[in-house]
């Protein structure tokens, strides 16, 4: 009976081994540069897609596509009434309410502002989903049920779902020729037609003549049914409307006090209609007349802790603050005596509205460049950030000292948050889907400021180390051919050897198996003793 097992071993390495002896340096150089290349482009398309979408490729394709095939979601389903699911729903709904977009209060007008910056750079300043967004507003507050009795609405209705700008406006002088008081359609003009401020005051003063005979007629047959009262909401919505962008236009044009007191007028006659922030156009109005009184008045109705913040109502409460100190401040003065308690006020306010917004100092600060604010804005988001800055920073710049001050003391705010962001210090925690939102509101040639940083993920150090490893070799290898192909074929017979070896002791083993108790055990030893020997 032969015990030995050992010949396999030779005949299977011998093809193994003329193999690698066929193999030239060049193979090897090909080798590792053809697997530097590929994790190269692994590497940069992660680096890419992580900076356009803020997560790793390989690890999102692992988790919605190859986790499920493996079962790794069966445990983590819940029972609908369990308490997870219960806290899960919670947070989700929680997510929702931070993550809502709201209508910028200060948005420009497309045809005087946003068109001609497009006719200047060639860039378009406004998303395709930020102008959707404007699309349901318009539907919201211009059209309602009754609006096919008046054969003009009715084309007008059209015009607000109409994607391309040139059809809309065709639409609004379809509309006044068959009703020329049909208000809507001057303001669909003065919005995307007129090519100045001038000519979308003109006819915003004609859209106002109309919407104020339409308003009182609504106000009489209110009570008359259900439609009627539908059809007032609509007018209300309309008059509101234009007197605000007439204010806006008289701020444009340096009519400071005028657009003050239509704001005012507007907010005393239509105090229902908060929710459309009238008191932040207000709030940059009274700033740019310095008249610091009548904004802490503004400040002490809308500051309130019932009441949903912004940035404009927590920097402009910091700059209020901020302006008693500012003057006289110095870093220096303040480390050697401490601060006092104005200027501890002063700081306090900053972290305050820092923590609302971290995106907003770095552009008050022009550490970021700004570009034209959105239509729509995301609250504590860089959208929100990029539209307070663009009309407030003159307001910062006026105070002497005011954004040396905020240098100094804006990054203490991060001190203060819990990292991770489980919870906030004054406010709620800061929520996960800015990010996202913002990046849908705001153009692609903006780089999204984001909070709080995200750490690069694993899949993008590994195909970086393995992209590195790899050319190194290749490096190598193309400079010292002879000395990496013998390195390599040593190390492959090595291995090839070992198997081999640990084949034939197995084989031998087998075949110890059938022999008794007493040669058995010398069969092991003279095993043993041979790959000692070896």
């Amino acid at each position: 009976m032969s015990v030995t097992g050992g010949g396999d071993g030779p005949r299977r390495r011998r093809p193994m081994t003329v193999f690698l002896n066929s193999l030239t340096p060049k193979f090897y150089v090909a080798l590792t540069g053809t697997s530097s290349l590929i994790s190269g482009l692994i590497f940069i398309f992660e680096w890419w897609y992580f900076h356009k979408h803020g997560t790793s490729f390989i690890e999102q394709v692992s988790v919605s596509h190859l986790r499920p095939l493996m079962g790794g979601t069966e445990g983590s389903i819940s029972e609908p009434g369990s308490p997870s699911s219960s806290r899960e729903s919670e947070t989700g709904r929680q997510n929702l309410s931070e993550c809502k977009v709201w209508r910028n209060p200060l948005n420009l007008f497309r045809g005087a502002e946003y068109r001609r910056y497009t006719w200047v750079t060639g860039k378009e300043p406004l998303t395709y989903y930020d102008m959707n967004l404007s699309a349901q507003d318009h539907q919201t507050f211009f059209t309602c049920d009754t609006d096919f009795l008046r054969p003009s609405d009715t084309v007008m209705q059209k015009a607000w779902r109409e994607r391309n700008p040139p059809a809309r406006i065709k639409a609004a002088y379809q509309a006044l020729e068959l009703n020329n008081d049909c208000a809507t359609a001057y303001v669909l003009l003065a919005e995307e037609e007129a090519t100045t401020i001038v000519d979308a005051e003109r006819l915003f003063k004609q859209a106002l003549k109309a919407g104020e005979t339409i308003y009182r007629r609504s106000q009489q047959c209110q009570h008359q049914s259900p439609q009627h009262e539908a059809q007032l909401r609509r007018d209300t919505n309309v008059l509101v409307y234009i007197k605000r962008r007439l204010a806006m236009c008289a701020r444009k044009l340096g009519r400071i006090r005028e657009a003050v007191k239509i704001m005012r007028d507007l907010m005393k006659e239509f105090p229902p209609l908060t929710m459309l922030n009238i008191h932040e156009n207000l709030l940059e109005s009274l700033l740019e007349l310095q008249a610091y009184a009548d904004v802490q008045a503004v400040l002490a109705k809308y500051d309130d802790i019932s009441l949903p913040k912004s940035a404009a109502i927590c920097y402009t409460a910091a700059l209020l603050k901020t302006r008693t100190v500012s003057d006289k401040f110095s870093p220096e003065t303040a480390s050697r005596r401490g601060l006092s308690t104005a200027e501890i006020n002063a700081v306090e306010a900053i972290h305050r509205a820092v923590e609302f917004n971290p995106h907003v100092p770095k552009y008050l600060l022009e550490m970021k460049s700004l570009i034209l604010p959105p239509e729509h804005i995301l609250k504590r988001g860089d959208s929100e950030a990029i539209a307070y800055a663009f009309f407030h920073l003159q307001h910062w710049k006026r105070i002497e000292g005011a954004l040396n001050l905020l240098q100094c003391t804006w990054e203490g705010t991060f001190r203060m948050i819990p990292y991770p962001l489980e919870k906030g210090h004054l406010f709620y925690p800061y929520p996960s889907c800015t990010e996202t939102a913002d990046r849908e509101l705001l153009p692609p040639f903006h780089h999204v400021s984001v909070y709080p940083k995200k750490e690069l993920p694993f899949f993008i150090h590994f195909t970086a180390g393995l992209c590195s490893s790899t050319a190194m070799i290749a490096l190598l290898t193309h400079q010292f051919p002879e000395i990496m192909g013998v390195f390599a074929k040593a190390n492959t017979m090595e291995k090839v050897g070992w198997e081999s070896r640990a084949g034939s002791t197995i084989h031998g083993l087998d075949d110890a198996k059938k022999l008794s108790l007493s040669e058995r055990a010398r069969f092991i030893g003279k095993r043993a003793l041979h790959v000692t020997n070896i």
